[in-house]
């Protein structure tokens, strides 16, 4: 286990140097001078002068990297031009706990809802329960968020008046309760669908039918001994979307009015911040590759067949 995990710190050693290396070079390429898109055309040279200093862009494409890679080697990311003082890593820990409170949220909602619908599937093969499930989850993989989340808000927000509005100000469950189903329907529906071709193949298997022979409980049987292995394919799954999770949160912060890394990206774009946007673009990055290897632990410890060395 221990060699597993030093080689895959290694490999995602080098994926984070090749995440970093194209955000510097992405961002340098997009066609414009940003320094006139931040202050604009009529804006003094004297102050587009003191911007690009501060952006570095008055300096060779090799020392700029350079000092990119200062800045991410001292946790800071760079200290920002309009906010003296303060850094982009100030302004991602202020953002980054409400879109994890986001993404751990729709992927409750997606857990609670996909895996007993999925197990209920698979033991009613072709029945109504089976059929039923497969149109939820063809809708909810069809359904894209920026259509759903605006349609809830309508729904639920403006029509019952039941949930609080995005502009109300009011916090807590409630307020969390609609951004947490739209980013989670997605999700939810590769979940249930994972969870009954799983449980399907693991019915069939012979360690369940000697399970049933012994006369144990179906619960037990179904709980303990199937849905165990059933479930691993649904971890690697539930690993990998939860980075996908973060980047859609973008999308669902900005219907929902709620702050967050995503609101942040998206107002550092339309300013052609440069700190901001890599700052976001490497925490996402860097969340995916974390997540992965958790995964990839977790995924050892279920299966006890499985040998890193």
């Amino acid at each position: 286990m221990i060699t597993f995990l030093l080689r895959r710190l290694f490999t995602s050693l080098f994926v984070i140097v090749g995440v970093v290396t194209l955000v510097f070079l992405i961002l340098r390429a997009v066609p414009g001078d940003p320094v006139e898109s931040i202050l604009g055309e009529q804006s003094l040279e004297v102050d587009k002068e003191a911007l690009r200093e501060c952006l570095n862009l008055d300096k060779s494409i090799i020392e700029q990297y350079a000092l990119f890679w200062g800045d991410v080697a001292s946790g800071t990311l760079g200290e920002l031009c309009d906010e003296r003082g303060v850094t982009v890593m100030d302004r991602l820990v202020a953002n980054i706990p409400a879109t994890f409170e986001l993404a751990l949220a729709a992927m409750f909602f997606a857990l609670i809802f996909s895996l007993p619908l999925g197990i209920a599937a698979s033991l009613r093969p072709y029945s109504w329960v089976d059929n039923s499930s497969a149109v939820i989850a063809l809708l909810g993989i069809s359904i894209p968020n920026f259509w759903l989340g605006p349609m809830l808000l309508i729904l639920f927000s403006l029509t019952l008046q039941v949930l609080p509005n995005p502009g109300s100000e009011v916090a807590g469950l409630t307020a969390l309760l609609l951004p947490a189903i739209t980013l989670g329907t997605g999700l939810s529906a590769k979940l249930m669908r994972m969870t009954r071709s799983g449980m399907l193949e693991v019915l069939n298997l012979d360690y369940v039918r000697t399970a049933r022979a012994k006369g144990l409980p179906r619960h037990l049987v179904i709980l303990k001994h199937a849905l165990r292995n059933a479930l691993l394919p649904v971890i690697t799954i539930v690993g990998l979307q939860f980075g996908a999770l973060l980047t859609g949160a973008i999308i669902v912060e900005k219907v929902f009015a709620r702050p967050g890394v995503g609101m942040l990206l998206l107002d550092a774009i339309e300013a052609r911040n440069y700190l901001i946007v890599q700052g976001c673009v490497l925490f996402i990055s860097f969340t995916y590759v974390v997540v992965n290897l958790v995964t990839d632990v977790v995924y050892g410890l279920i299966d006890p067949r499985i040998r890193y060395d």
